[in-house]
């Protein structure tokens, strides 16, 4: 049966694929699922909406199937405990930062953290530490730490005061990796347990140290949107304190089609089928790059070849603009920035892609190309620095809206994401001095559209 006529949400689910949707989930619109989910999927609908019956448990329960789904999942990936998650990385990270660190304690983040951190900060009353990144002028991006930097951000942030925990984002949305193992042993050697955000991973971070890791099922297995793992190794962190937090921020009803996508994504990543699987894909992602490259399309370097990143800035043309014009011509990417564009190519990359996208942006190319843009200008950050006024109580306070152009000396009242997934150009509570007002303004012409003229600061 069609959609209502007036579900429009309905409407837009069934509406056809574009040509080229190269934008998560990595399952390519059911593609690339799982097969055992494709076959819970292919059942009667909603035969499998389900409430935690004694048979089936729930992520904290000590039986039923969902217990056993976890002690398989951390088996396989090599971690002591794992706890499936409903509402998507975003959750668990915050079940992790609360697990980590008491009411009023310091957590050092990266600048280039998803705002589902700064969100944890405020629900356990945490004061972030944001350190800055090393930084590339030509694509506009944030890079991954070297150890040496990392070091002289830990040594930094302790000059300050005692630090609960560190938070690292390995891999990027770009697929760039550091040595992660390297980083971690850097923090254990400091005292620090360690959180990995690798929404965009694997799960090696697992194996390279870390004392939690979360996962994205749909980023980079072939699991639904929302449906994530928190991994945990080693005693530095308890269990007790994981379960609490995760029994503050998790529903009480969770979705038992989501904890099947979870244990499905991640039996089929270790599975000989589905090793196979990501091996093609790899494959074609490999041939893909090597014709792009050939016709002097530039591209990021990336750990990962199911992530193509377009240096836009390289062919004189701004990565939102880029975005919009492919967009009408059914090419569907997924993270527009000034300077760069990425394509997630997925478990099961389009039909014809080889040929159809690097045809796309030749006429980009030549539709919109030009000389390059002008190198970007790194925001203006100490390397480690926290909010002036506490993140909650500016998050809450009463504020006004001012112009960009006239926001020196005030405080930031609201994070400014420009574009998901939510990677904040300034924090609640942080004091906009003049060189930052000024790389505001600027960031603002490169993000048409996304930054607003006014800022909204705390009413002092």
């Amino acid at each position: 049966m069609a959609p209502a006529a007036g579900d429009p949400l309905l409407r837009a689910l069934a509406a056809p694929a574009p040509p080229l949707p190269l934008h998560l989930p990595a399952h390519g619109r059911g593609r690339g699922l799982a097969p055992g989910l494709q076959r819970l999927l292919r059942l009667a609908p909603g035969c499998w909406d389900l409430p935690e019956l004694p048979a089936i448990g729930g992520p904290l329960e000590a039986e039923g199937a969902v217990a056993e789904a976890q002690a398989r999942a951390a088996a396989l990936l090599g971690a002591d405990r794992c706890w499936f998650g409903v509402n998507g990385a975003s959750g668990l990270l915050q079940a992790a930062l609360l697990a980590l660190a008491p009411p009023g304690a310091r957590v050092l983040l990266p600048r280039q953290l998803h705002r589902s951190l700064l969100h944890g900060c405020v629900l356990g009353a945490l004061e972030p530490l944001l350190f800055n990144l090393p930084f590339d002028p030509l694509s506009g991006l944030w890079l991954p730490p070297s150890r040496e930097h990392l070091r002289r951000v830990l040594a930094a942030a302790l000059a300050r005061g005692p630090v609960a925990a560190l938070v690292l984002v390995d891999p990027t949305y770009e697929g760039q990796r550091s040595e992660l193992a390297a980083l971690i042993a850097e923090a254990h050697d400091a005292g620090l347990p360690v959180l990995v955000d690798q929404a965009h991973g694997d799960g090696g971070a697992v194996a390279a140290g870390a004392d939690l890791t979360v996962l994205s099922l749909q980023k980079q297995g072939g699991g639904l949107a929302q449906s994530a793992a928190l991994l945990g190794r080693g005693q530095r962190v308890q269990v007790a304190a994981i379960e609490r937090a995760l029994l503050w921020l998790q529903t009480s009803s969770p979705s038992a089609l989501l904890l099947a996508s979870s244990a499905a994504a991640i039996e089929q990543a270790h599975s000989a089928a589905g090793r196979r699987q990501r091996a093609r894909a790899e494959a074609r992602g490999r041939r893909l790059r090597q014709r792009l490259e050939a016709q002097e399309l530039p591209l990021l370097s990336s750990a990962d070849p199911l992530r193509l990143v377009l240096l836009t800035a390289a062919l004189g043309i701004n990565g939102l603009e880029a975005d919009a014009w492919l967009m009408q011509r059914g090419v569907i990417a997924e993270l527009p920035q000034p300077g760069a564009l990425t394509f997630c190519l997925g478990l099961v990359p389009p039909r014809a892609l080889e040929r159809r996208l690097p045809r796309c942006l030749r006429k980009l190319r030549r539709a919109l190309g030009g000389a390059p843009l002008p190198p970007f200008t790194p925001p203006p950050l100490p390397l480690v620095a926290s909010p002036e006024l506490p993140l909650g109580e500016a998050w809450r306070a009463r504020r006004i809206a001012v112009p960009l152009e006239a926001s020196a000396g005030r405080l930031a009242a609201e994070p400014l994401c420009p574009y998901p997934p939510g990677i904040p150009l300034l924090v609640p509570g942080e004091r906009i001095d003049p060189a930052r007002a000024a790389w505001l303004t600027a960031q603002r012409a490169l993000w048409p559209g996304q930054i607003a003229s006014t800022v909204a600061v705390v009413a002092e």
